[in-house]
């Protein structure tokens, strides 16, 4: 394992679009050709990343907007973990584990040469799944402390401002009903 680097084992022909691609053309390329995400590329320069949760967010949150009207860059993080093609795989995996990612463009002098994903480590050496395991696990826990914060934010009770009974969230200090919470 410390001896595989990145650029042996990773995808070379990754599935790229330009990033004024709307996001419904960007659905349809990752149906077809079954990818969870796509590289948001200019001339062989990354310049964004979108993936299914991305435009799902979108259809939550933009759903007034036409999928056809928003462009794929427009939801693509700013910044983008990458990893270059001499790193090797234990790279890759800490990188991964460090920023819960579960692919990374791989740049060399700043151009697009590939994409390793955890399915192309798995396949190329399967004895780093515990790692991975560890990593889900990782990534489990980090999501149960949210929704534990986010429990301790809304509960039930007499809300400070009208008086009413029902759920409250805390604003700047004083717990709030929805109707109250609305109208600040």
């Amino acid at each position: 394992m410390k001896n595989i680097l990145v650029g042996d084992v990773m995808t070379r022909d990754p599935i790229c679009v330009h990033p004024s691609t709307n996001l419904y053309e960007c659905a349809k390329a990752m149906v077809r050709k079954r990818v969870g995400n796509l590289l948001l590329t200019e001339k062989k320069h990354l310049v964004g990343i979108i993936s299914r949760k991305d435009i799902l967010w979108a259809i939550v949150k933009k759903s007034d907007n036409n999928l056809k009207e928003i462009e794929a860059i427009s939801i693509s993080p700013k910044k983008i973990a990458t990893i270059r093609p001499d790193s090797t795989i234990n790279e890759a995996v800490e990188k991964m584990k460090k920023f819960k990612f579960r692919t990374l463009p791989v740049l060399k002098e700043k151009e697009l040469v590939g994409l390793i994903t955890i399915r192309d480590i798995l396949n190329f050496s399967p004895e780093v799944y515990p790692e991975l395991e560890e990593f889900a696990q990782i990534r489990e826990e980090a999501s149960k402390l949210k929704n534990i914060k986010k429990a301790k934010e809304i509960r039930e009770g007499i809300c400070e401002e009208c008086g009413n009974f029902g759920f409250l969230t805390r604003v700047h200090g004083t717990l709030l009903c929805e109707g109250c919470r609305e109208r600040i």
